[in-house]
C-alpha cells in the first residue's frame, strides 16, 4: 500500500525575477486504519548496516506494529548481492517509505560513472531534504549538554552533482551546481519545519563571501523565504565560523539549513558532539517519499559481523518512521525505550564505554518497551 499521511501542497514564491513552485511536505502522517498494514522497503546497507537493520526489524516485530518489510540489498561494493537502482527505487515508490542502512561510497568508481549509487539513489527519488535532529541524550557522557538542533541539508545538487572533467593533463574542473528552484525549496522546507515544530530560529549556512554567485544565490533564496515567516528569527553564518561556533557554543543553534557538502560535514561534526555516529537518527524526504536512516553516514566496517555496533541510530530512525506513517504512539514508545535504556546505563555498547553486544542492547530496548 502507499505510505500513509504524506500531504503535498504548493506555494508560489516570488524572488530573483522568477516564480518558483515549492512543494510543502507534511512530515508526520495521519493515523493509519487499525486493520491496515504498511509495507516498508528495507535496505540493510554495508559494513555493520545489516546487523543494525536486523536490530530495528527485531524490535519493530516485537512491538507488533502492522508493518511488512520488503528487504532489498543495494550496494556499490558488493555487486553480486545488490539489486539494481531501478528495482530499489521502484520498491520505495510503491511503498512510499524506506528504512535504510548506510551504503559505502568508494573513493574510486567501480562502474566508471562519476555519480555513485548513493547519490544516484537520492537524485532518482528526488530526496532533496535530509533532516538530522541532534540532541543530547541523558546517560551519554559528552563535553556539551543541552544540545537540541536540527540540521537540514539540500542533497540533490551542489558539489555532489558529479560534473567534473580533466580539461588538460593534471587539471580537473569540478562544477558546483546551485539553482534558485532547489534553494527556494530547501529554504521553504526549513522554515516550514521550524513552524510546525515550534522552533524559533533558522540559520542559513553558506560561503557566499567566496563563492559569490553559487552560495550567493542560495543565501538570497533563504533571505527571500525568511520574509514569509516573520515569527521565525533568521540569521546567516559563514560555514567555517559555523564549525567553530558549534564546538564552542552549540546551544545557540535551533534549525540550520545549508547546501549539500556543508550539510554532510556539519552533520558529522554535530553528531560527534552528542556521543557519536551510533546515536543519531535521520531522514531524507522528497515531496511524497521518506527514507529513514542513521544521521551520520558511517558504515563502521571494523564492526561488521562482530555484534558490537550500537543500534541506537537505527532504532531512533525507526521511531521516526513509525510516527511518519501514522503510528505516533508506537514511535514515541520506541524512542522512549531507547532513551530509557541509555539513561539506565546498565547495557552499554562499546562506543558508550561498555561491553554489551548489539543483540544485548536490542533485547534491553525490547524489555524497556514491555
Amino acid at each position: 500500500m502507499a505510505s500513509a499521511g504524506v500531504k503535498i501542497g504548493s506555494t508560489v514564491l516570488k524572488g530573483l525575477g522568477q516564480k518558483t513552485a515549492v512543494p510543502a511536505v507534511q512530515l508526520h502522517g495521519t493515523a493509519a486504519a487499525a486493520s491496515a498494514r504498511i509495507s516498508c522497503t528495507v535496505i540493510p546497507g554495508d559494513g555493520a548496516g545489516p546487523e543494525l537493520m536486523d536490530s530495528a526489524q527485531t524490535v519493530l516485530k516485537s512491538m507488533g506494529v502492522p508493518i511488512d518489510f520488503e528487504v532489498l540489498h543495494f550496494s556499490e561494493i558488493n555487486h553480486s548481492s545488490s539489486q539494481s537502482l531501478e528495482e530499489v527505487t521502484a520498491s520505495i515508490r510503491k511503498n512510499g517509505v524506506c528504512l535504510k542502512g548506510v551504503i559505502t561510497v568508494p573513493e574510486a568508481s567501480h562502474s566508471g560513472e562519476l555519480m555513485g549509487l548513493n547519490q544516484a539513489f537520492r537524485k532518482e527519488l528526488d530526496l532533496y531534504a535530509n533532516v538530522v535532529k541532534v540532541r543530547s541524550l541523558p546517560g551519554v557522557v559528552s563535553r556539551h549538554k543541552n544540545i537540541d538542533t536540527v540540521i537540514i541539508r539540500e542533497q540533490t545538487e551542489g558539489e555532489y552533482s558529479a560534473i567534473e572533467h580533466e580539461s588538460v593533463k593534471g587539471v580537473v574542473e569540478c562544477l558546483k551546481v546551485v539553482t534558485a528552484t532547489k534553494s527556494y525549496r530547501i529554504a521553504k522546507f526549513a522554515f516550514d519545519y521550524a513552524t510546525r515544530h515550534g522552533r524559533k530560529k533558522v540559520t542559513a549556512v553558506h560561503k557566499a563571501n567566496i563563492m559569490k554567485l553559487g552560495d550567493g544565490l542560495f543565501l538570497k533564496c533563504c533571505e527571500e523565504v525568511s520574509k514569509l515567516y516573520p515569527n521565525i528569527e533568521f540569521e546567516k553564518m559563514i560555514v567555517d565560523n559555523t564549525t567553530m561556533q558549534l564546538v564552542s557554543n552549540p546551544q545557540q543553534f535551533d534549525v540550520m539549513v545549508m547546501p549539500n557538502l556543508y550539510g554532510n560535514i556539519i552533520d558529522n561534526l554535530a553528531v560527534g558532539l552528542v556521543g557519536g555516529a551510533g546515536l543519531v537518527g535521520g531522514a531524507s524526504y522528497s515531496a511524497n517519499l521518506a527514507v529513514f536512516e542513521p544521521g551520520a553516514k558511517h558504515t563502521f566496517d571494523a564492526a561488521a559481523g562482530k555484534n558490537i555496533a550500537n543500534p541506537t541510530a537505527a532504532l531512533l530512525a525507526s521511531a521516526k518512521m513509525l510516527q511518519h506513517v501514522g503510528l505516533r504512539k508506537d514511535g514515541l514508545k520506541l524512542k522512549g525505550a531507547v532513551e530509557k535504556t541509555i539513561k539506565a546505563g546498565k547495557v552499554r555498547t562499546r562506543d558508550l564505554g561498555g561491553y554489551a553486544t548489539t543483540k544485548q542492547f536490542t533485547e534491553a530496548v525490547i524489555k524497556a518497551i514491555k
